[in-house]
């Protein structure tokens, strides 16, 4: 072989050689995110999210790539976005935050990975066998919303003792969040001889509806019932109590940083980046048959006694005492 043929041929390995590795490197991952909400409105939650992807070594953009799904607070369209990522060949689907998100993922695919965070009982729901072996291809977290509500009633009746009737504020739209929480307040209602009013709201629209009744009712006090469609409106709610004068108290401390009276649950944010954590486990090869579902077992009392003030309420030291903060 003549000497510039021989350089010419290691010349053209030299070029097919990287093309070669660069064309057997494996696809980047992709996550479906699916969730009920409008982007816009559920962003200050998601770094949680993405904290948690990244203390199991995935970055957006670096590593993994994801599919955002939103459903706008229409339910109705949850199968289709939940179809669409699974005709996309998603790695995993990932529903934080959202019970009929991950419903319709569940009735989408048995065999893609799904990481749930949901507010009811995730056996009684039927997303997983039990919750430290869950079968199947999801597990997630919960945070047992249902079992919280009747302490949110309880220290509402401490605030404002004299109460005889509360509002309950709920979207219908989720019956499987709603009524397990419902039932769990009627019980305690009924231990603390209260007059539960429930009034729904699934649209902004039904929203203002809702507040004018209670302006109509002047109730003791409203409990906001826990819901995706409601939490991605935090802001709103809080002011709106506020404006009509209603004492009333909600699941997220964002609800108290906006001007709410008292929240009282776990931290939402804290949930989501249990859900990252797990998503990036299962990109690693773990499989959600294995990973026991993770429960919320911290709650967190948060009083804004500026509301409170405005309210003409004296906030009594026995709650003073257990707050973990308090907004002054």
């Amino acid at each position: 072989m003549k000497r510039r043929r021989f350089i010419t041929l290691i010349g053209g390995a030299a070029v097919a050689w990287p093309l070669a590795a660069r064309a057997q490197q494996p696809a980047m991952p992709v996550i479906g995110f699916l969730h009920s909400a409008s982007p816009g409105l559920y962003a200050p939650f998601l770094p949680g999210f993405h904290q948690g992807l990244k203390e199991a070594g995935y970055t957006e953009g670096r590593n993994v790539a994801i599919e955002y799904r939103w459903a706008e607070d229409r339910y109705d369209r949850l199968p289709a976005l939940a179809a669409d990522l699974v005709d996309r060949h998603v790695t995993v689907i990932a529903a934080p935050g959202s019970t009929p998100a991950t419903l319709a993922a569940k009735a989408a695919t048995t065999t893609i990975p799904i990481v749930f965070l949901v507010g009811g009982d995730p056996v009684a729901i039927g997303l997983v066998a039990s919750l430290a072996r869950p079968g199947g291809n999801l597990t997630g977290v919960t945070n047992l919303t249902a079992q919280v509500g009747s302490k949110r009633l309880e220290l509402l009746h401490a605030l404002v003792p004299t109460a005889i009737t509360v509002a309950l504020l709920v979207n219908p739209s989720s019956p499987e969040l709603a009524e397990p929480q419902l039932q769990e307040l009627q019980v305690a209602a009924r231990s603390l001889g209260l007059q539960l009013h429930v009034l729904n709201a699934s649209t902004e629209r039904e929203i203002d509806m809702a507040f004018a009744t209670v302006v109509q009712l002047r109730p003791g006090g409203l409990v906001i019932v826990p819901d995706p469609f409601l939490t991605s409106r935090i802001e709103r709610l809080a002011a709106l109590a506020l404006r009509h004068a209603i004492p009333t108290i909600f699941q997220y401390p964002e609800f108290t940083a906006a001007g709410g009276l008292m929240s009282y649950g776990s931290n939402l944010r804290d949930l989501l980046r249990w859900s990252g954590l797990y998503t990036g486990r299962i990109l690693k090869g773990e499989k959600p048959a294995d990973l026991p579902v993770q429960q919320a077992t911290k709650v967190e009392l948060i009083i804004n006694l500026k509301t409170a003030r405005a309210l003409g309420l004296e906030v009594p030291t026995s709650i003073l005492v257990r707050a973990d903060e308090v907004i002054e």
